[in-house]
């Protein structure tokens, strides 16, 4: 696995120094942990939830070469972001959906092949969406944590290693950012042992 971690890395840096055969493979490196970052966020969607795990990696995977303004550090950090940007398509998505239900029309939006409408959840959707939100504007790396942990599906270590700080920190503020966010979406404080 630590080769596999030197690999993205070193195809990283490369990309980013405009090398189009490492751009492609970084592709090929990292398309399988996409695409369970996008069904991890798929998952809590309905079972005939339209948008494939395909598209939205596709889609998220355009922004992500697109992002000229990041410099990737390594592959914990590329796929922080990864799961950050699959969050914003959905939520993108979800608004979308919640305004057609205001408007009575149903409309269909095409990505990457595959029909994309999102369901009656999306109401649940752009509140964890605005939730995370308040989180992070009262704590960012709390927010981070949630992004790296719930939706990235990164482990502990690898998210302290994106933050820069220990195991045992990352541990601490998964409980409380777990709280917080219960809280804004339920009231009150969650069950205990409630694990993503």
């Amino acid at each position: 696995m630590t080769d596999r971690k030197d690999a993205v890395t070193r195809a990283l840096v490369d990309a980013a120094a405009g090398d189009q055969d490492a751009a492609a493979h970084l592709w090929d490196l990292t398309y399988e942990e996409l695409r369970r970052i996008a069904q991890r966020y798929l998952y809590r969607e309905r079972d005939d939830h339209t948008l494939s795990a395909t598209a939205l990696v596709h889609e998220a995977y355009l922004r992500l070469v697109d992002q000229t303004r990041i410099e990737f550090k390594d592959r914990a950090h590329f796929f922080a972001v990864a799961s950050k940007v699959c969050r914003r398509i959905l939520v993108d998505y979800a608004r979308r959906r919640s305004a057609e239900k205001r408007g009575g029309e149903r409309v269909k939006v095409t990505l990457d092949d595959a029909s994309a409408v999102i369901d009656s959840q999306s109401d649940e959707v752009v509140a964890l969406n605005e939730a995370l939100d308040r989180l992070t504007a009262l704590n960012e790396r709390l927010g981070k944590v949630v992004e790296m942990r719930y939706f990235g599906g990164l482990s502990e270590e690898e998210t302290a290693e994106v933050l820069g700080v220990t195991t045992r920190t990352v541990r601490r503020d998964w409980v409380k950012a777990k709280g917080f966010l219960y809280d804004a979406l339920y009231g009150g404080s969650p069950p205990p042992d409630t694990n993503p």
